[in-house]
This record gives C-alpha cells, sequence and structure tokens, in this order.
C-alpha cells in the first residue's frame, strides 16, 4: 500500500529583507504548532515513514527540522514541493492584492505577476507533475512531504481529476498551519482514497 501524508508548515513571518519582502522564517507561534506536531507523532506513532521530502524554503524547513528527529530519516528538500512561485519579493502585498483584485477572474489562472516566475496554471501543472514524479519513484511506501498550503490544496485537483485551469471553483479544502492530509492506495489499486484532511486536533 502507499500511503502519502501532505503536512502544511507551522506560521511565519513575512517582512523585509534586503530591500524585498522574503520569508523570514516561523513565528513563535509557528515553533509551537510545529512542537506540538512533533510531540503527537512521537506519543501516538501514527505515521512511520520511509520517505521524508520538505520544501527548501525556510518555513517549511524549519518545521521539517523540528519534527524530523520523530523519524530518524534523512530529510530529503526537494525545490518542486515549494509554494506558488508567484512573484520574487519585489512586489509588496498591497501591490500584489491590488493587481489580483483587478485581473478578471477567468484570467488569473494565465496572468504573470512577475516576468520569470508562475502563473497560476504552471503552478498547479507543476504540483500534479511532482506529486506523480513522488508517488511512481515510491509506490509501496509511506511517504511524507511537508509543504505549503497552495501545494496541498491543488494536490486535490491531481488525485480528483479537476481541471488544470479552473482555479476559482466555489470550494477549495481548508489547510491549517501543520495540519495533516493523508491519501492512500491499496496494492494493485487504480483509486486513491483519502482518508483525511485538514488534521490539526494537536493544536486543539
Amino acid at each position: 500500500m502507499t500511503h502519502l501524508y501532505l503536512i502544511r508548515h507551522g506560521e511565519n513571518n513575512d517582512g523585509l529583507q534586503d530591500g524585498k519582502y522574503q520569508d523570514l522564517g516561523l513565528t513563535p507561534e509557528g515553533i509551537q504548532q510545529a512542537e506540538r506536531l512533533r510531540d503527537r507523532l512521537a506519543q501516538s506513532g501514527e505515521i512511520k515513514p520511509d520517505v521524508f521530502i520538505s520544501s527548501p524554503e525556510l518555513r517549511a524547513r524549519q518545521t521539517a527540522e523540528i519534527i524530523a528527529p520523530t523519524f530518524a530519516l534523512p530529510l530529503t528538500f526537494d525545490p518542486d514541493v515549494e509554494e506558488w512561485r508567484s512573484d520574487d519579493g519585489s512586489l509588496d502585498p498591497a501591490e500584489f492584492m491590488r493587481q489580483w483584485n483587478e485581473t478578471p477572474e477567468n484570467q488569473r489562472a494565465y496572468y504573470r505577476w512577475v516576468e520569470g516566475c508562475e502563473n497560476r496554471a504552471e503552478f498547479t501543472l507543476r504540483v500534479q507533475l511532482t506529486l506523480n514524479r513522488i508517488l511512481q519513484a515510491n509506490a509501496g511506501k509511506t511517504i511524507v512531504v511537508l509543504t505549503h498550503g497552495g501545494f496541498i490544496q491543488v494536490s486535490f485537483r491531481y488525485f480528483f481529476g479537476f481541471g488544470e485551469a479552473n482555479l476559482e471553483a466555489g470550494a477549495s479544502p481548508e489547510i491549517r498551519r501543520t495540519s495533516i492530509t493523508h491519501w492512500y492506495k491499496p496494492d494493485g489499486g487504480k483509486r486513491w482514497f483519502l482518508e483525511r484532511s485538514n488534521d490539526y486536533h494537536h493544536l486543539l
């Protein structure tokens, strides 16, 4: 059986550094969230992975490093599980949202905010290609991927076969900080099953 656990990073700081808006790593609350997840996993033993993959982005890497001792596995950093690369930090959040709100909904999937960065359609394709690569390479194993909210949301499109460009649907899965989403496929099976989504009861 193949198991895939997608875990979102803890709460992080964004701010100016070297004149650009950048990920400044976990907040104190984000560190506490990751520690509570680590303690839950250590106590319950509910996830016993064969493979542990993390986004190299600072907030994800710090979260992964906090929970890594629970798994006692090598931690592999994979840039393809990073968040949507919508800009390079040159746009402040207010300017990004101004452009977002001024872009017609049916064009947001194709609009490029900063040259050289991804539009939404390209991000969706990257997520699906990455999931397919990881699952093909690790068939029959238990896989943990420490990633981002946007990546996990798009993963539902991969498993349910939704359209790649229709990103403005009327519903979207909620993905809380350090939450767990678990998919599995029985050996010889053709269908993936969603066992749980947005499981963050260690924070309650």
